[in-house]
């Protein structure tokens, strides 16, 4: 009888061994300009509207990410490297544990991505806002609906034409994101968030997907 108490904590100290043993080496920082590249999938339902590991509420319709080791609010650059296209996320939460994936997108990334019927796809990320970051357009004190984000000239003039009945204020911008040409579609500025993400329910009530910038 004696022994028993030895025997239980000597299985105790054997798990927690172990338990230490699991714990992963802090993530190295990264910079702009960071890439990875590798498979990115996408979550929706049943996640909708729980927490992430960030605690942000997850919103399907949101651009945003799970990556294993950014850090929260890291925004990238996702390119599809099957058809080109090109989405801006914030990280948000951790993932994917499957395999070798490198990126779990949300249903409003996978949808600019063309990522929603083949459910994997090759990627490029490229980060090109570190967490915390303050945009231009936030210290002015303006904000902005992101439509979409081009490679290419043409393709981002012919989305604007598409919004100018209805959005006027549509205008393509030409950034150097991390050393590369982007042609973003953006509609405003408006002086408030509750204006801007007003804007862009009604866009998105027109088929396109949205993401307000300013934060």
């Amino acid at each position: 009888m004696m022994d028993r108490p030895f025997a239980l904590v000597g299985v105790v100290l054997l798990v927690a061994g172990c338990a230490r043993a699991v714990v992963t080496a802090p993530a190295p920082p990264v910079a702009v300009g960071w890439e990875e590249t590798g498979e990115a999938s996408w979550y929706g339902h049943p996640y909708h509207g729980r927490r992430t590991a960030s605690g942000e509420v997850y919103d399907m319709a949101q651009m945003t990410a799970a990556h294993r080791t950014l850090p929260f609010g890291t925004r990238i650059l996702v390119e599809n490297r099957l058809n080109g296209r090109t989405a801006e996320v914030r990280v948000t939460d951790r993932g994917p544990f499957v395999g070798d994936r490198i990126l779990d997108l949300s249903a409003a990334g996978a949808r600019v991505l063309g990522a929603i019927g083949p459910g994997v796809i090759p990627v490029r990320l490229r980060v090109i806002a570190l967490a915390g970051g303050v945009s231009r357009a936030a210290a002015g004190g303006a904000f902005t609906v992101q439509v979409a984000a081009f490679t290419s000239e043409d393709r981002a003039g012919a989305l604007r034409e598409r919004l100018e009945p209805g959005w006027p204020a549509a205008r393509v911008q030409r950034a150097e994101v991390a050393g590369r040409t982007l042609w973003r579609v953006r509609v405003g500025p408006y002086a408030t968030r509750e204006e801007a993400e007003r804007q862009a329910r009604r866009i998105a009530g027109a088929g396109y997907d949205t993401l307000v910038i300013g934060d």
